[in-house]
């Protein structure tokens, strides 16, 4: 029986590394959100979710979708807990302009529903990086 990967994420140095444990190999064919719950006590929740195949740039439309799943999930599984989101796509160059408009849009939607979350990664075909709010803050809408 293998014992499920649980590590304590306290910090964004903990989750880029719960990321490089769980998104491996890399290298990616089309653009994705990966979607990890992370409960109350600080620990990734069991299941992760892959919404792929996603546009070059987010629609307003696909990202209410996004807040009302997020926020659904967490009312009902665990209200204490919290979210890390990771954006990967194809390709080895480092975060550009689409990667930081969609970590703008996601910053917007979690903020704007007071969703609790972590720092964004992106990850490509050779990396995992964080994409922190402050890189992102020209592509955030005006609130």
């Amino acid at each position: 029986m293998t014992t499920p990967y649980r590590p304590t994420i306290h910090s964004q140095a903990d989750l880029e590394g719960a990321w490089r444990h769980l998104i491996r190999p890399l290298g990616f064919h089309r653009r994705s959100v990966w979607l990890l719950l992370i409960d109350g006590d600080d620990r990734p929740t069991p299941v992760m979710t892959e919404v792929t195949d996603l546009p070059d740039a987010p629609d307003a439309e696909a990202i209410d979708g996004f807040g009302h799943l997020l926020t659904d999930l967490l009312e009902h599984v665990d209200p204490l807990g919290r979210w890390a989101l990771l954006l990967s796509r194809p390709g080895a160059h480092p975060t550009d302009e689409l990667d930081r408009t969609w970590a703008g849009a996601l910053y917007d939607m979690v903020r704007s529903r007071g969703i609790r979350h972590d720092t964004i990664h992106l990850a490509t075909d050779d990396e995992i990086s964080p994409v922190p709010l402050d890189d992102v803050t020209g592509y955030l809408q005006a609130s």
